[in-house]
């Protein structure tokens, strides 16, 4: 991708495409979850701390899976609000049965 990305639109290609591999999405899926469970955690016992360890884990097995995996810079650097919602997206449809479809439909898988 050339240029800043204005839009949502044209974001989630551009998400999916910094996603090829399949153990980065897993890896991701997984931070989400992670990261999800231990939100609700610590909303429930008013723990700000385990609230740190949600945001660690959400971003931490992500950004390991580009550093290691993917070997690409997270795309959550530059746009950090859509990341968080594509994220939540990805993982939604990797649950649904719908990721590989997507990724086919965005010509990140053929």
């Amino acid at each position: 991708m050339t240029g800043k990305i204005e839009t949502y639109a044209e974001f989630w290609p551009f998400y999916l495409g910094e996603h090829r591999k399949r153990a980065t999405r897993l890896v991701h899926v997984a931070g989400t979850g992670v990261g999800v469970a231990l939100f609700i955690v610590a909303v429930a016992a008013c723990r700000f701390d385990i609230l740190l360890m949600a945001l660690a884990a959400g971003y931490g097995y992500a950004w390991l899976a580009h550093l290691f995996i993917e070997k690409n810079r997270p795309a959550s650097f530059s746009y950090p609000a859509w990341s968080l919602r594509a994220d939540f997206q990805m993982a939604w449809f990797w649950l649904t049965g719908r990721l590989e479809a997507e990724l086919v439909r965005n010509n990140i898988l053929t």
